[in-house]
């Protein structure tokens, strides 16, 4: 196998490492310039903007706040982010929240300085260059944002998502204090919780998956599975806290080098049509994907079930199986996650749209076993 691993992002992460945000940020950017935090609503609400806005006015820096962020970002907040970005003569980024705000952030940090709309970049017709420095500070255990190299957009005209995906695109610094997250609801848990464990599952199984993604997802998932449902149960269990945190982190790891596959394929294609949040999206087509794909693999999807205690080691590969997709539904299942039936909203009338979508993904062909337009059509059909 040849295969390439790289992340230049510095992590640091800690219970009360956000305060030191402005120390951080200074090794980077200039003190006294303008920085813009981008955000979302919900998380200012909670106070956790104001803390770091404090944190760094009292360093000297300028801020601007930006939190025009949908919970799947759009194109045109990101094009107004970057409008805002050149006015203000922004000199660096610092992301507040979940995965929205982090891929928000990432997108203003490439247009802002560079101009063009994301298209662009996904299309060739522009270089990913000049990317503008980026400080993540996750407030959810979930998307990894703080260490990939993507940021998934949807566009506003059609409802598609794209994926703006390179290097430069990873965050400079990534600041991960667990103590953000311990006000986060049980639902949100849960979700961004999932998403993490299907970021592990999907980049240690995908085509492109390598030796270090696969120790960072068995770790991931080894972790997320055992302590989700502590962090769920009860959110100021700091170790639980702490330990999904550093669960998504590896789980970005993962994937940030690999690809996801079907999974993430689905759900995106729920989430451009219905806005569904993410996590949700990824956990109700999880055990259905996982049945479908295990047929070209056996021994690779025992394995998982083994990684995650869903199996014993004398269990034969079926048996594993057997388990490892059970597992999975009741682990969703107990985490309050509806299935794709109980989201009263989705029509079955829109099921031949959503396999096309997720066929057009671009992390389709990195799906471990071949996938089709048909096959979507029957694994959704399956889940509802």
């Amino acid at each position: 196998m040849n295969f390439e691993y790289y992340c230049n992002t510095r992590m640091v992460m800690g219970v009360g490492k956000s305060k030191e945000v402005a120390l951080i940020l200074a090794d980077i950017v200039e003190p006294h310039s303008t920085i813009m935090i981008v955000s979302d609503p919900g998380v200012k609400k909670a106070g956790l903007v104001t803390l770091i806005e404090k944190h760094l006015q009292e360093a000297g820096y300028s801020v601007i706040l930006f939190d025009q962020v949908s919970q799947n970002p759009r194109d045109n907040e990101c094009l107004i982010g970057a409008e805002i970005f050149r006015k203000e003569q922004v000199t660096g980024l610092i992301a507040v929240g979940g995965g929205s705000p982090m891929d928000t952030a990432k997108a203003i940090a490439l247009l802002g300085p560079n101009g063009g709309i994301p298209e662009d970049y996904v299309e060739g017709k522009k270089a990913y260059t000049n990317v503008a420095p980026l400080v993540c500070i996750p407030t959810t255990a979930g998307t990894g944002s703080e260490v990939t190299r993507s940021s998934v957009i949807t566009l506003s005209s059609s409802h598609k998502k794209i994926t703006l995906k390179h290097a430069l695109l990873r965050p400079t610094v990534a600041i991960l204090d667990p103590a953000l997250t311990a006000t986060v609801p049980k639902g949100i848990t849960a979700a961004t919780g999932v998403d993490a464990l299907v970021h592990a599952i999907e980049g240690y199984t995908c085509k492109l998956t390598n030796p270090i993604s696969q120790a960072m997802g068995a770790s991931a998932m080894a972790t997320i599975v055992e302590y989700l449902p502590k962090a769920y149960e009860n959110g100021e269990d700091l170790e639980a806290r702490y330990k999904m945190q550093e669960g998504s982190l590896l789980a970005g790891l993962c994937f940030g080098s690999a690809d996801v596959a079907a999974v993430h394929c689905l759900a995106e294609a729920l989430g451009s049509l219905y806005d569904t949040p993410h996590g949700i999206a990824n956990a109700v087509f999880l055990p259905y994907v996982i049945q479908f794909n295990s047929s070209e693999n056996k021994p690779l999807h025992a394995e998982l079930a083994r990684i995650m205690n869903f199996a014993g080691k004398n269990d034969s590969d079926d048996v594993a199986i057997n388990k490892l997709v059970d597992h999975l539904y009741a682990f969703t299942k107990n985490l309050g996650i509806p299935t794709l039936k109980e989201l009263s909203y989705v029509k079955e009338e829109d099921f031949d749209k959503m396999a096309e979508l997720a066929e057009q993904n671009n992390s389709t062909p990195s799906n471990v076993r071949v996938i089709t337009k048909a096959d979507y059509l029957e694994i959704l059909k399956a889940a509802f």
